[in-house]
Protein backbone atom coordinates (compact mmCIF):
# COMPACT_ATOMS: atom_id res chain seq x y z
CA UNK A 1 0.00 0.00 0.00
CA UNK A 2 1.05 3.42 -1.20
CA UNK A 3 1.36 5.94 1.75
CA UNK A 4 1.22 9.93 1.06
CA UNK A 5 1.67 12.07 4.45
CA UNK A 6 2.15 15.39 2.96
CA UNK A 7 0.48 18.28 4.29
CA UNK A 8 -0.85 15.80 7.51
CA UNK A 9 -0.44 17.38 11.03
CA UNK A 10 1.27 15.13 13.69
CA UNK A 11 -1.55 15.56 16.59
CA UNK A 12 -1.93 11.94 18.11
CA UNK A 13 -0.77 8.05 16.71
CA UNK A 14 -4.82 8.08 16.90
CA UNK A 15 -4.96 9.68 13.84
CA UNK A 16 -2.76 7.34 11.58
CA UNK A 17 -3.48 3.77 10.72
CA UNK A 18 -0.66 1.20 11.28
CA UNK A 19 0.41 0.89 7.72
CA UNK A 20 1.57 4.91 8.37
CA UNK A 21 3.19 4.42 11.46
CA UNK A 22 4.77 1.87 10.14
CA UNK A 23 5.70 3.87 6.73
CA UNK A 24 7.20 6.85 9.39
CA UNK A 25 9.34 4.23 11.37
CA UNK A 26 10.77 2.75 8.28
CA UNK A 27 11.78 6.17 7.17
CA UNK A 28 13.33 6.56 10.36
CA UNK A 29 15.45 3.60 9.86
CA UNK A 30 16.63 5.10 6.88
CA UNK A 31 17.37 8.92 7.42
CA UNK A 32 19.19 7.19 10.77
CA UNK A 33 21.00 5.02 8.53
CA UNK A 34 22.12 7.57 5.83
CA UNK A 35 22.98 10.10 8.62
CA UNK A 36 25.41 7.31 10.50
CA UNK A 37 26.89 7.02 6.48
CA UNK A 38 27.34 11.15 6.33
CA UNK A 39 24.68 11.76 4.42
CA UNK A 40 22.13 14.24 4.59
CA UNK A 41 18.94 15.27 2.54
CA UNK A 42 17.40 18.38 1.17
CA UNK A 43 13.86 17.50 1.87
CA UNK A 44 12.86 20.62 4.04
CA UNK A 45 15.40 22.77 1.47
CA UNK A 46 13.85 26.44 1.45
CA UNK A 47 10.77 25.21 4.13
CA UNK A 48 10.74 26.87 7.53
CA UNK A 49 9.62 25.43 11.08
CA UNK A 50 8.49 27.45 13.81
CA UNK A 51 8.89 25.40 17.15
CA UNK A 52 6.01 27.25 19.84
CA UNK A 53 6.97 25.94 23.68
CA UNK A 54 5.13 26.74 26.24
CA UNK A 55 6.81 24.17 28.11
CA UNK A 56 10.45 23.50 28.61
CA UNK A 57 12.30 20.66 27.29
CA UNK A 58 15.67 19.82 25.79
CA UNK A 59 15.56 16.35 23.51
CA UNK A 60 12.25 17.89 21.64
CA UNK A 61 13.93 21.61 21.41
CA UNK A 62 17.65 19.98 20.22
CA UNK A 63 15.23 16.91 17.89
CA UNK A 64 13.24 19.54 16.08
CA UNK A 65 16.15 21.37 15.41
CA UNK A 66 18.68 19.80 14.27
CA UNK A 67 16.82 17.09 12.37
CA UNK A 68 15.27 20.37 10.36
CA UNK A 69 18.27 21.82 9.84
CA UNK A 70 20.05 18.47 8.85
CA UNK A 71 17.50 18.26 5.85
CA UNK A 72 17.73 22.05 4.98
CA UNK A 73 15.31 23.24 6.68
CA UNK A 74 15.36 26.84 8.86
CA UNK A 75 14.06 26.94 12.61
CA UNK A 76 12.84 29.76 14.07
CA UNK A 77 11.71 29.16 18.55
CA UNK A 78 9.44 30.79 20.17
CA UNK A 79 8.81 30.05 24.11
CA UNK A 80 6.19 31.90 26.31
CA UNK A 81 8.10 35.16 26.87
CA UNK A 82 8.50 35.52 22.99
CA UNK A 83 4.75 35.19 21.69
CA UNK A 84 1.48 36.88 21.79
CA UNK A 85 -0.35 33.94 22.07
CA UNK A 86 -2.86 33.59 24.03
CA UNK A 87 -1.87 36.56 25.94
CA UNK A 88 -2.93 39.68 22.98
CA UNK A 89 -3.55 37.19 20.26
CA UNK A 90 -5.57 34.46 19.93
CA UNK A 91 -4.51 31.50 19.21
CA UNK A 92 -6.75 31.29 16.55
CA UNK A 93 -5.32 34.52 15.05
CA UNK A 94 -1.88 33.42 15.80
CA UNK A 95 -1.80 30.12 13.46
CA UNK A 96 -3.41 31.89 10.81
CA UNK A 97 -0.35 34.33 11.02
CA UNK A 98 2.25 31.48 11.61
CA UNK A 99 0.64 30.15 8.70
CA UNK A 100 2.02 32.59 6.03
CA UNK A 101 5.08 32.52 7.36
CA UNK A 102 5.43 29.07 7.82
CA UNK A 103 5.58 25.68 6.41
CA UNK A 104 5.59 24.16 9.66
CA UNK A 105 4.27 24.02 13.15
CA UNK A 106 5.43 22.52 15.88
CA UNK A 107 3.98 23.17 19.60
CA UNK A 108 4.88 21.95 23.51
CA UNK A 109 2.67 23.08 25.99
CA UNK A 110 -0.42 21.91 27.87
CA UNK A 111 -4.18 21.64 26.48
CA UNK A 112 -4.28 18.88 23.26
CA UNK A 113 -6.66 21.16 22.04
CA UNK A 114 -4.29 23.92 21.38
CA UNK A 115 -2.28 21.35 18.73
CA UNK A 116 -6.20 20.56 16.93
CA UNK A 117 -6.77 24.80 16.83
CA UNK A 118 -3.21 25.43 15.25
CA UNK A 119 -3.61 22.70 12.70
CA UNK A 120 -7.21 23.46 12.14
CA UNK A 121 -6.11 27.42 11.07
CA UNK A 122 -3.19 27.43 10.22
CA UNK A 123 -3.38 25.89 7.05
CA UNK A 124 -0.07 23.68 7.32
CA UNK A 125 1.33 21.04 9.31
CA UNK A 126 1.14 20.90 13.41
CA UNK A 127 3.40 18.41 15.15
CA UNK A 128 2.68 17.71 18.62
CA UNK A 129 5.36 18.00 20.85
CA UNK A 130 3.53 17.28 24.23
CA UNK A 131 0.85 17.92 25.29
CA UNK A 132 -0.95 16.74 28.84
CA UNK A 133 -2.44 13.97 27.10
CA UNK A 134 -0.25 12.67 24.47
CA UNK A 135 3.37 12.58 23.14
CA UNK A 136 3.46 11.22 19.87
CA UNK A 137 7.00 12.04 18.74
CA UNK A 138 8.00 9.77 21.75
CA UNK A 139 6.48 6.76 21.44
CA UNK A 140 7.66 6.74 17.16
CA UNK A 141 11.33 7.01 18.89
CA UNK A 142 10.59 4.27 21.52
CA UNK A 143 9.64 2.30 18.83
CA UNK A 144 12.15 2.60 16.95
CA UNK A 145 14.15 1.68 19.78
CA UNK A 146 12.50 -1.48 20.70
CA UNK A 147 12.87 -2.79 16.96
CA UNK A 148 16.38 -2.03 17.10
CA UNK A 149 17.41 -4.08 20.19
CA UNK A 150 14.33 -6.75 20.44
CA UNK A 151 14.71 -9.66 18.39
CA UNK A 152 10.62 -9.62 17.61
CA UNK A 153 7.87 -7.49 15.61
CA UNK A 154 6.12 -4.87 17.47
CA UNK A 155 3.02 -7.06 17.68
CA UNK A 156 4.54 -9.59 19.76
CA UNK A 157 5.86 -7.27 22.67
CA UNK A 158 4.46 -6.36 25.98
CA UNK A 159 5.00 -3.18 27.01
CA UNK A 160 4.42 -2.05 31.10
CA UNK A 161 4.24 1.33 32.15
CA UNK A 162 4.53 1.53 35.32
CA UNK A 163 3.64 4.42 38.00
CA UNK A 164 1.60 7.07 37.19
CA UNK A 165 -0.81 5.64 34.37
CA UNK A 166 -2.44 8.40 34.29
CA UNK A 167 -0.34 10.45 32.75
CA UNK A 168 0.29 11.51 29.47
CA UNK A 169 2.95 9.28 28.47
CA UNK A 170 0.97 6.15 29.77
CA UNK A 171 -2.02 7.50 27.17
CA UNK A 172 0.45 7.74 24.51
CA UNK A 173 1.90 4.42 24.64
CA UNK A 174 -2.19 3.00 25.00
CA UNK A 175 -2.62 4.85 22.05
CA UNK A 176 0.53 3.30 20.25
CA UNK A 177 0.17 -0.47 21.34
CA UNK A 178 -3.52 -0.47 20.24
CA UNK A 179 -2.91 0.83 17.01
CA UNK A 180 0.57 -1.73 16.26
CA UNK A 181 -1.32 -4.48 18.22
CA UNK A 182 0.84 -4.87 20.75
CA UNK A 183 0.03 -5.92 24.52
CA UNK A 184 0.22 -2.55 27.11
CA UNK A 185 -0.35 -3.03 30.47
CA UNK A 186 -0.62 0.01 33.00
CA UNK A 187 0.96 -0.79 36.28
CA UNK A 188 0.42 1.32 38.89
CA UNK A 189 -2.09 2.12 42.54
CA UNK A 190 -5.60 1.87 42.05
CA UNK A 191 -6.31 5.23 43.02
CA UNK A 192 -4.87 6.38 39.69
CA UNK A 193 -6.01 3.20 37.62
CA UNK A 194 -9.61 4.51 38.85
CA UNK A 195 -8.28 8.17 37.64
CA UNK A 196 -7.76 7.15 34.35
CA UNK A 197 -9.70 9.39 31.65
CA UNK A 198 -12.47 7.14 30.76
CA UNK A 199 -12.97 8.21 26.86
CA UNK A 200 -8.90 7.73 26.35
CA UNK A 201 -9.12 3.96 27.80
CA UNK A 202 -12.63 3.20 25.90
CA UNK A 203 -11.21 4.77 22.53
CA UNK A 204 -7.81 2.49 23.06
CA UNK A 205 -9.52 -0.76 23.55
CA UNK A 206 -12.26 0.06 20.14
CA UNK A 207 -8.94 0.05 17.92
CA UNK A 208 -7.37 -2.75 19.93
CA UNK A 209 -10.07 -4.83 18.63
CA UNK A 210 -9.26 -4.21 15.20
CA UNK A 211 -5.34 -4.84 15.65
CA UNK A 212 -5.59 -7.47 18.33
CA UNK A 213 -3.90 -5.32 20.93
CA UNK A 214 -4.56 -5.89 24.46
CA UNK A 215 -4.96 -2.69 26.67
CA UNK A 216 -4.51 -3.99 30.74
CA UNK A 217 -4.32 -2.16 33.86
CA UNK A 218 -3.42 -3.86 37.14
CA UNK A 219 -1.54 -2.83 41.04
CA UNK A 220 -1.09 -6.56 40.78
CA UNK A 221 2.83 -7.13 40.10
CA UNK A 222 1.60 -10.76 38.24
CA UNK A 223 1.14 -8.28 35.31
CA UNK A 224 5.15 -7.28 35.16
CA UNK A 225 5.90 -10.95 33.51
CA UNK A 226 6.44 -11.35 29.98
CA UNK A 227 7.54 -7.84 30.08
CA UNK A 228 9.53 -7.00 27.01
CA UNK A 229 9.54 -3.28 27.80
CA UNK A 230 9.80 -2.11 31.41
CA UNK A 231 8.89 2.07 30.78
CA UNK A 232 8.80 5.12 33.47
CA UNK A 233 8.05 8.70 34.21
CA UNK A 234 9.33 11.18 36.84
CA UNK A 235 5.77 11.21 39.30
CA UNK A 236 5.35 14.81 39.24
CA UNK A 237 4.84 16.53 36.15
CA UNK A 238 5.71 20.22 35.03
CA UNK A 239 4.13 22.04 37.24
CA UNK A 240 3.22 19.46 39.92
CA UNK A 241 5.84 19.91 41.88
CA UNK A 242 3.69 20.41 44.71
CA UNK A 243 2.75 17.78 44.72
CA UNK A 244 5.64 15.33 45.25
CA UNK A 245 5.00 14.29 48.71
CA UNK A 246 1.85 12.68 47.92
CA UNK A 247 2.98 11.17 44.60
CA UNK A 248 6.01 9.73 46.51
CA UNK A 249 3.71 8.29 49.02
CA UNK A 250 2.19 6.65 46.49
CA UNK A 251 3.84 5.52 44.22
CA UNK A 252 7.52 4.38 45.68
CA UNK A 253 6.17 0.73 45.81
CA UNK A 254 6.46 1.31 41.98
CA UNK A 255 9.86 2.33 41.64
CA UNK A 256 12.21 0.18 39.55
CA UNK A 257 14.35 -1.55 40.87
CA UNK A 258 16.70 -4.94 39.93
CA UNK A 259 14.18 -7.02 41.66
CA UNK A 260 11.42 -5.66 39.16
CA UNK A 261 13.20 -6.45 36.02
CA UNK A 262 14.24 -9.78 37.22
CA UNK A 263 10.23 -10.23 38.16
CA UNK A 264 9.65 -10.01 34.68
CA UNK A 265 11.52 -13.37 33.68
CA UNK A 266 12.70 -11.75 30.96
CA UNK A 267 16.48 -11.62 31.01
CA UNK A 268 16.51 -9.12 27.70
CA UNK A 269 13.68 -7.17 28.97
CA UNK A 270 14.47 -3.24 28.34
CA UNK A 271 14.19 -0.52 30.53
CA UNK A 272 12.89 2.63 28.64
CA UNK A 273 12.29 6.30 29.98
CA UNK A 274 11.35 9.82 27.99
CA UNK A 275 13.57 11.67 30.06
CA UNK A 276 14.57 13.73 32.21
CA UNK A 277 14.57 10.90 35.07
CA UNK A 278 15.14 11.21 38.74
CA UNK A 279 17.59 7.99 39.09
CA UNK A 280 20.13 9.25 41.44
CA UNK A 281 20.30 12.63 43.61
CA UNK A 282 22.78 14.56 41.31
CA UNK A 283 19.99 17.09 40.24
CA UNK A 284 19.10 20.15 42.56
CA UNK A 285 15.66 19.05 42.65
CA UNK A 286 16.37 15.27 43.65
CA UNK A 287 18.77 16.64 46.56
CA UNK A 288 16.55 19.14 47.68
CA UNK A 289 13.90 16.94 48.22
CA UNK A 290 16.36 13.65 49.27
CA UNK A 291 17.83 16.15 52.28
CA UNK A 292 13.87 16.48 53.40
CA UNK A 293 14.36 12.58 53.98
CA UNK A 294 12.15 12.09 50.20
CA UNK A 295 13.10 9.73 48.01
CA UNK A 296 11.69 11.24 44.29
CA UNK A 297 13.67 8.65 42.49
CA UNK A 298 11.23 6.66 39.94
CA UNK A 299 13.84 4.05 39.08
CA UNK A 300 17.07 3.29 40.83
CA UNK A 301 20.59 4.33 39.34
CA UNK A 302 21.44 0.38 39.39
CA UNK A 303 19.06 -0.23 36.74
CA UNK A 304 19.30 3.39 35.05
CA UNK A 305 22.83 2.30 34.10
CA UNK A 306 22.45 -1.23 33.62
CA UNK A 307 22.51 -3.15 30.33
CA UNK A 308 18.60 -3.35 30.69
CA UNK A 309 18.36 0.61 29.91
CA UNK A 310 18.48 1.94 26.19
CA UNK A 311 17.60 5.28 27.50
CA UNK A 312 19.89 7.39 25.20
CA UNK A 313 19.42 5.26 21.97
CA UNK A 314 16.16 6.37 22.89
CA UNK A 315 16.93 9.85 23.01
CA UNK A 316 18.70 10.20 19.85
CA UNK A 317 15.73 8.20 18.30
CA UNK A 318 14.08 11.24 19.15
CA UNK A 319 15.71 13.12 16.30
CA UNK A 320 15.42 10.74 13.73
CA UNK A 321 11.21 10.39 14.11
CA UNK A 322 10.72 13.86 14.22
CA UNK A 323 12.95 13.56 11.09
CA UNK A 324 10.60 11.17 9.38
CA UNK A 325 7.49 13.18 10.55
CA UNK A 326 8.75 16.52 8.94
CA UNK A 327 10.01 15.11 5.96
CA UNK A 328 6.47 12.78 5.52
CA UNK A 329 4.54 15.98 5.87
CA UNK A 330 6.08 18.73 4.85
Amino acid sequence: MSVNLKGRSFLTLMDFKPCEIRYLLDLAHDLKAKKRMGLHGQALKGKNIVLLFEKTSTRTRCAFEVAAREEGGNVTFLDSGSSQMGKKESLEDTAKVLGRFFDGIEYRGYDQQAVVDLAKYSGVPVFNGLTDLDHPTQILADMLTMEEHLSKPLHECKVVFVGDVRNNMSYAWMFGCAKMGMHFVGYGPDELINDIDKEILMKSKEVAKETGSVIELSSNPESLKGADVIYSDIWASMGEENLIPERVKLLSPYRIDKKMIESTGNPNVLFLHCLPSFHDFETKLAKEWHDKGIDIREVTDEVFRSRHSVVFDEAENRMHTIKAVMVATI
